[in-house]
């Protein structure tokens, strides 16, 4: 199998798992999670140096999934991974689960930081590679965060920080399928020129189709040749893989019955 065809295949069943669980449950935020599918397995099976047998290894690398709110698709990655059991999933945000809605660190094994509160991610990750500089460490830091979320002050004030101590370690993805709770981006709080705005704070930027695993591959080996703290713009599509939900704003927090992930099912077979 070559590389294309073994971070797809790592991708779809990341998404099989995530509608699962969710459908398991009856209702989630499946459109930001399956539009994060292909990067998750990118950097879950191809880049991060990690070990599922001590997920709090020091010198482990670190991912920052500062949209908590697709804590799903994480926990799908994780179990296809190794952290923990697959059979697991079927307890997301359940009483007395370890894998609640939005993701926590003191609960789920490979979890780097609880997040879900819009923007505090991306700052903490910003702090690890400041603190990955200070300590002269060969760690990457990596982080996603939703273009919704970037209408967050809190977003701004970390990237003019990060650009400010050319912070080499770091490499941050934007979620870009362009919708949030409430509707299309553009409509809410328009984010154009993104590339400029991030350039402007003194990062790298590069803006790649978000479901191209090899695209994402090459984007991730250019952000560590580069110097400065990268961003990736990852073009996707709000739920995509299930038509029920892909493309959809009301995919951000919805109903899902078994039925729906049927044949959601079919479709990525």
């Amino acid at each position: 199998m070559n590389k294309r065809a073994y971070l797809e295949d790592k991708a779809k069943n990341i998404r099989i798992l995530t509608l699962k669980c969710i459908g398991n449950l009856g209702v989630g935020h499946i459109g930001g999670s399956l539009s994060i599918a292909d990067a998750l397995a990118v950097l879950y099976f191809d880049k991060l140096r990690i070990d599922p047998q001590e997920p709090t290894k020091r010198d482990r690398d670190r991912f920052i999934l500062s949209k908590g709110h697709a804590g799903p698709a994480l926990y799908a990655t994780l179990a296809l991974k190794g952290f923990f059991d697959v059979e697991l999933l079927d307890t997301l945000n359940k009483p007395n689960t370890t894998l609640p809605s939005h993701t926590d660190k003191n609960k789920t094994p490979g979890i780097d930081m609880t997040t879900g509160s819009l923007g505090q991610g991306f700052s903490v990750a910003v702090g690890m590679a400041l603190a990955v500089k200070l300590d002269a460490a060969d760690i990457d830091v990596y982080a996603m965060v939703s273009d919704g979320e970037s209408q967050e002050g809190q977003i701004w004030e970390a990237a003019m920080f990060a650009g400010n101590q050319k912070l080499d370690r770091l490499i941050a993805f934007t979620d870009y399928n362009k919708m949030q709770i409430d509707g299309t981006t553009d409509e809410i709080n328009d984010l154009e020129p993104l590339s400029d705005k991030w350039k402007a704070f003194g990062w790298h930027v590069q803006s790649i189709d978000g479901h191209d695993v090899l695209a994402i591959d090459e984007a991730i080996e250019r952000a560590r040749r580069t110097e400065g703290p990268s961003m990736i713009l990852l073009n996707t599509v709000k739920g995509k893989g299930a038509s029920f939900c892909e493309g959809k704003t009301a995919s951000h927090n919805m109903p899902v019955t078994m039925d729906m992930v049927e044949e959601a099912l079919k479709e990525l077979m």
